[in-house]
């Protein structure tokens, strides 16, 4: 998307970093006034929660809320009644937050933050005071009210001074959604070259999963106009059907042009979507709907005696009919979203709202573990060193430690993100010495010290909005924040100060190397887990218990949506892989309808579908345990030719679905091979099909 004049000139960086100052100085004031304990706790959740978007400032902030509140409570629970055995308090803490990291990477949404939260609060309201355990309600308390007024501090500016909606981003993404999704559409039509498919391919993967983190964030939206979550779910998920088709119409027009043998009518037919594809007015509906028609006059009827050259025009012809309908689909969701009011816009939308349900997402739980894991040894160690130490601000370092595990946890290469972060922690710990001791104590009204504050604050703002300087800017914002102590009286001794930054940047430079340790996943393997993630579930899907094919679906075009950006983070070209993924998500589709029809059916159709989906699942079995790709067995291709056959002479509805399903199956594991059916012409008519 373009940016705005405002963008380029940075206006809306400078803009969003004044209103995260207003947002902190408000939270430091009223804190000053409640005689909050530490009020700097509110001054630090300011800028913790910022977002240039205001829904997600508020969601941010309800679930951190959220998260704080538990942690605390946790704190109140295990302190008092573990207060005689330090060590066992540590492992309870410590296995704490490894749960709470585990459920926080698993997750995925904008509730991780609640686990998160939930995590290093019980250690930040613990370790303070774990030799004084009689005060932990009143720390938790404090903790709570001080974090919960610094949300509310945010909230308040972020939606009253020149708000940004979601709802508004939203909408000027969908537009460039869709014309994305038609792009490839347009130019598998045109048979555009290798990287432009791949191109096409990895941005659709992107969008979607773009379009799912802006939507998560739209319930807490306080812009004039807000969406429905709904209609959002429901283009998610007409653009991941998108998908699939716009890969098998891929693969079935390139194999009939590559033999030279597809028909005038085909051709035509093909243009003909093309240019509605191209085109975005306001008869684009009844235009679908007879390309649809014309599409289906021209589908060869199933049957047992049905040419090889017959079953490839079918597919091809069935798939696009699919595919001009979910585009159609995603045009009147557009509009939906786009109308003033929410009368539907057409006569499928309340069908395809109806329909709607929450995107599934990839988990890697082996990574959630180790990240988990990582946390437990990593405060049980800061701890250790603390109390054989007796280091005064040892408990520092803990909860430092802590918050580091929890913030960097689950990405490929955390120590990487860390450096950057520690960096601006460390610049932030020489500017609190010079604002300790040299600036602050000549200070001795509010006003004058939010603008002495003002230029560092300002500038660390205008970076927090800018994601390759986020994690630098947190470093240096929540570093002088921290380090400084804004308390209600100036009180600092330099032997003290310098204690306690040392071991907050110890807690840091400790996470740093377990992350190192625990963390020796990079990008390269993270890919290799992610595609294995879906040969597993691929080779469970002749099992009962097997997920709808629109869920399963959607988890994998996320993982393909994950799979890009790693791919070229190991500088390999995506495309091929990509492809492959797609593949795989055809394949897993077909199996699942497949399963469905099998329950239908009786005899030997059933016996038939049954073997060929078993066939399919331990093929995928297999690749997952070798965890490589394996050349498909000739048995394989027997197993699927023999359904076909079988398929083909049954009841015209449930011989088209299968043989529909089975063909996608074939052309996946066999793109060259010989499929069953009457052989080809004598003047070279296709003998390819799936």
């Amino acid at each position: 998307m373009t940016p705005s004049i405002a963008d380029r000139f940075g206006v809306t960086d400078a803009l969003f970093s004044l209103k995260c100052l207003a947002a902190a100085a408000l939270a430091y004031y009223l804190a000053l006034t409640f005689q909050f304990p530490k009020p700097f706790w509110s001054v630090m959740t300011a800028y913790i929660v910022a977002s240039p978007m205001t829904g997600a400032v508020h969601s941010k902030a309800l679930f951190r809320l959220s998260g704080t509140a538990i942690g605390a409570a946790v704190a109140v629970i295990l302190l008092p009644n573990l207060r005689g055995s330090p060590e066992f308090l540590t492992l309870a803490l410590a296995g704490w937050l490894g749960l709470c990291i585990y459920l926080a990477v698993i997750d995925r949404t904008a509730r991780a933050y609640m686990y998160l939260l939930a995590g290093f609060t019980a250690i930040l309201v613990s370790m303070p005071i774990i030799d004084r355990p009689e005060a932990v309600f009143t720390t938790a308390v404090s903790r709570v009210q001080e974090i919960a007024l610094g949300f509310f501090c945010a909230g308040l500016v972020h939606s009253l001074v020149f708000p940004r909606s979601v709802s508004d981003r939203l909408l000027a993404r969908v537009d460039a959604i869709v014309r994305d999704a038609e792009r490839w559409s347009i130019d598998t039509l045109d048979e555009a070259g290798t990287v432009r498919l791949a191109r096409d391919r990895r941005q659709l993967a992107l969008d979607i999963a773009e379009l799912h983190q802006l939507s998560i964030h739209l319930p807490f939206d306080t812009g004039r106009r807000r969406l429905r979550v709904g209609a959002v779910r429901a283009l998610q998920q007409q653009l991941a059907i998108l998908a699939p088709l716009a890969a098998a119409v891929e693969d079935r027009l390139h194999e009939l042009r590559g033999e030279g043998h597809a028909d005038a009518r085909l051709d035509r037919l093909a243009a003909q979507a093309r240019d509605w594809l191209d085109r975005d007015d306001g008869g684009y509906r009844e235009e679908a709907a007879t390309l649809r028609r014309r599409a289906q006059a021209l589908e060869p009827e199933v049957g047992p005696d049905m040419a090889a050259p017959d079953l490839l025009k079918l597919g091809l012809l069935v798939r696009l009919g699919e595919l001009i309908e979910a585009h159609c689909h995603c045009r009147d969701l557009r509009r939906q979203l786009h109308a003033p009011s929410r009368a539907a816009v057409s006569t499928d939308v309340p069908a395809l709202l109806g329909s709607a349900v929450p995107r599934a997402l990839h988990e890697d739980r082996g990574m959630a573990l180790r990240s988990g894991l990582n946390a437990v040894a990593t405060v049980c160690i800061a701890v250790a060193f603390w109390r054989l130490t007796a280091w005064p601000s040892g408990d520092g370092a803990v909860m430092i430690a802590a918050i580091c595990c929890s913030l960097f946890a689950g990405f490929d290469q955390p120590a990487v993100l860390l450096n950057k972060f520690l960096a601006g922690w460390v610049i932030a710990t020489f500017a609190a010495i010079a604002y300790t001791f040299a600036i602050l104590p000549r200070v001795t009204e509010f006003g004058v010290l939010i603008a002495v504050l003002a230029p560092y604050l300002l500038v660390g703002g205008s970076l927090l909005a800018r994601p390759p300087r986020a994690l630098m800017a947190t470093g240096l914002l929540l570093g002088l924040l921290n380090t400084v102590g804004l308390n209600e009286e100036y009180a600092e001794h330099f032997p003290t100060f310098i204690n306690a930054a040392i071991a907050q940047l110890a807690g840091a430079v400790l996470s740093l190397v377990m992350l190192r340790i625990f963390s020796t996943v990079g990008a390269g393997r993270r890919a290799e887990r992610i595609v294995q993630a879906s040969w597993r579930d691929i080779g469970r899907f002749d099992a009962p218990g097997a997920p709808a094919p629109g869920a399963w679906i959607g988890v994998a075009l996320d993982r393909i949506g994950l799979l890009a950006p790693r791919l070229v983070a190991t500088g390999r070209d995506p495309g091929a892989a990509l492809l492959d993924g797609l593949n795989d998500l055809r394949a897993g589709a077909a199996l699942l309808r497949l399963g469905k029809l099998e329950r239908s059916l009786r005899g030997d159709a059933a016996s038939a579908l049954a073997a060929a989906r078993q066939a399919v699942a331990a093929h995928y079995r297999a690749q997952a345990a070798a965890r490589m790709a394996i050349t498909p067995p000739k048995m394989l291709e027997s197993t699927i030719d023999h359904g076909i056959r079988t398929l083909a002479a049954c009841e015209p509805a449930h011989a088209r679905e299968g043989v529909l399903a089975l063909l996608t199956l074939r052309r996946v594991f066999f793109p060259h091979g010989h499929p069953p059916g009457r052989p080809p012409a004598p003047d070279g008519i296709l003998d390819r099909a799936a």
